[in-house]
């Protein structure tokens, strides 16, 4: 048994507890709790409601110059309380446009001249004009307001060039081509902030409602087309040979090669007419992306991803045959859906496909991830996309704003990618990893905005602020929650969070008062330490006194985070004792405690081990007998 002595006056103790209980909230918030959108006891509210679009896109891409022309139509359906006097129209192509906002320089190949052309906009068989002046968000006034309830249809046209440079989207190289968020979209309109306005930027990511998706892709003669859904005409795009070994790889637990080097040099893939169109579907989808290429190999298996009701998830890569690391692509994917369906978050993977495409991105989109290749270097080949696929959760499984809140899945998937890891590689390795490339660079670096509250918003946090923020920070918190609650009551929490929010779009709000809920804890203390302020990491051993068989230490937690660690006492011959402390030690709120513990020898050092959570001053975390 430990006994852990507050070593500040219980009056401060007092204080401390009491003004944890409650969390900061932005007057709009507060409005969509009033509202009942959203229910205080993390749930949705029993007026919570979301829109949703119905969309048949129609791609044709050129090659090899890349040009995309499209139509499109929308059944947009207003599940809001609210008439609406206009629509916001989302071109995140535009990005490439010269003139639009982004968080850095870019190079001449990643500008576009024109960006996204809206060529025709009817809506509900009224043409509408469009302003093509404008950068990733449009705004269009309703001829007619869309009233509470009611939907209406969209028709839209349009052209681009996809840029020489690829990021998230673009030429791979000059027969490969990656095409994201190819289509004119809806923005989001929600029950706390309305339209979605922020301009979408290099840096910032998504935010996006849950639509239905049939898309036709139309590429020339032996383009392949990997896309977001299920193939649904597999048969008549391929030529029969490669159809069927891609039809038996749905129930196949062995990698098989459905197309190869030569099948795709000598035309024994696709089709052979001028021009063919891959269709494609999904439902209950944030987004859709597709990829194409004339010459990357095609890889495929399949895995059980729910061992109730055996269902199985098509696991494929698309790659350049002499990328060494993604010919075990396939194998990766299969363990980590694998592994994330029976242990961490532990919730079947709940999408019938997933792609890995070789690009340049380590970039996420739903059933899809672009990735690049790193060689012959499989260990970090594989943590990349366990980190990517990850998403699939966050955002793509619960509906996250990642504009204003990168954490909600940045964060997640970071835990996520380092938890599989330990299964991969083992807890050594991924702790040095992890430490390495999550938390030295944010600990080491004192300047002021590493320090800002992880609930600032995403798109208004730049530099190694906005990446902290979003992936190693919150991290921490998730880790340092699991510490606290125990793995079961941890996984109580994370599920029923999930379940009532898959599908919908949670806000931070929504996933503090959720683990409340489930837990049966005020975890408010631990949200506002985390989340809602200041802190960092740094311990002190301020002093070590030996009593007989105690040794009682006095801890200063100079940084504040409520982070776990291990006290190491090293005895006189040289053995050592490790007491394991978790995050519920810093639970009053006081900055010092002491802690006794019981020794069986002659104390000849001591250390505050903080294990992943590097200390800032690591120097005076030890303490040696005179």
């Amino acid at each position: 048994m430990i006994r852990i002595v507050i070593a500040l006056t219980l009056m401060l103790g007092y204080a401390g507890a009491a003004s944890a209980q409650e969390l900061y909230m932005p007057r709009n918030i507060k409005k969509a709790y009033a509202n009942q959108t959203r229910a205080k006891n993390g749930l949705p509210g029993p007026r919570y409601w979301q829109n949703k679009g119905r969309y048949d896109i129609q791609l044709k891409v050129n090659a090899p110059s890349g040009l995309v022309y499209g139509q499109e139509k929308i059944s947009y359906i207003n599940n809001s309380p609210d008439t609406l006097q206009e629509l916001v129209i989302r071109l995140i192509c535009n990005l490439h446009k010269v003139n639009a906002p982004r968080s850095g320089y870019v190079g001449k190949d990643f500008l576009t001249e024109d960006g996204v052309i809206i060529d025709t906009l009817i809506i509900d068989g009224v043409n509408v004009p469009f302003d093509n002046d404008v950068a990733t968000v449009g705004t269009v006034k309703l001829t007619q307001p869309l009233a509470s309830k009611d939907s209406l249809d969209l028709h839209i046209s349009w052209h681009y060039t996809l840029s020489k440079q690829s990021g998230r989207e673009g030429k791979i190289d000059s027969t490969t081509f990656f095409l994201a968020y190819a289509y004119p979209r809806i923005s989001v309109y929600d029950d706390y902030n309305g339209w979605d306005v922020i301009e979408h930027m290099d840096r910032v990511e998504f935010y996006s409602d849950f639509n239905d998706y049939n898309v036709a892709v139309t590429a020339p003669k032996n383009y392949v087309v990997w896309g977001t859904g299920v193939l649904q005409n597999g048969a008549e795009v391929l030529q029969p040979a490669i159809a069927q070994r891609l039809k038996e790889s749905y129930t196949s637990d062995r990698l098989m090669h459905i197309a190869g080097k030569d099948e795709m040099a000598t035309g024994k893939v696709t089709a052979q007419k001028d021009w063919n169109t891959w269709k494609f579907s999904a439902s209950h989808i944030a987004d859709v992306t597709f990829g194409m290429s004339n010459h990357y190999v095609w890889d495929a298996a399949s895995v059980v991803v729910d061992s109730a009701t055996g269902r199985r998830t098509s696991v494929q890569a698309a790659y350049d045959d002499a990328a060494a690391d993604f010919h075990h692509s396939v194998d990766f994917s299969r363990y980590a859906l694998d592994w994330f369906s029976r242990n961490w978050p532990g919730v079947a993977y709940p999408f019938p496909t997933m792609t890995a495409f070789q690009g340049f991105a380590d970039m996420e989109y739903p059933m899809m991830v672009n990735d690049a290749t790193v060689g012959d270097q499989l260990g970090f080949a594989q943590l990349v996309q366990d980190h990517e696929i990850a998403h699939t959760y966050f955002p793509f499984y619960m509906g996250i704003n990642e504009s204003r809140y990168a954490f909600m899945d940045e964060g997640w998937a970071t835990t996520f990618e380092y938890l599989i890891g330990i299964s991969e590689k083992g807890k050594a390795a991924a702790d040095k990893f992890y430490k390495i490339f999550r938390v030295d660079s944010y600990i080491k670096d004192p300047s002021g905005e590493e320090d800002q509250p992880i609930i600032s918003q995403s798109h208004q946090v730049s530099g190694r602020g906005y990446g902290n923020n979003s992936y190693g920070k919150p991290s921490l918190a998730y880790l340092a929650l699991k510490d606290l609650l125990g793995d079961g009551l941890f996984r109580k929490g994370l599920h029923g969070y999930m379940h009532d929010w898959n599908g919908k779009h949670p806000i931070p709000w929504d996933f503090f008062n959720a683990f409340n809920n489930y837990t049966g804890q005020n975890l408010n203390w631990f949200w506002n330490n985390w989340f809602f302020s200041n802190n960092y990491i740094d311990l002190q051993l301020a002093g070590v006194k030996t009593k007989g068989n105690n040794a009682e230490l006095a801890i200063v937690n100079a940084g504040g985070f409520a982070i776990p660690f291990d006290i190491v006492v090293t005895y006189d011959d040289g053995t050592t004792k490790t007491v394991h402390q978790t995050p519920a030690i810093w639970k009053s709120g006081n900055k010092q405690v002491t802690v006794t513990v019981p020794v069986s020898k002659k104390v000849a050092a001591v250390m505050l081990d903080g294990v992943l959570y590097t200390d800032y001053t690591p120097a005076d975390n030890a303490w040696k007998a005179n």
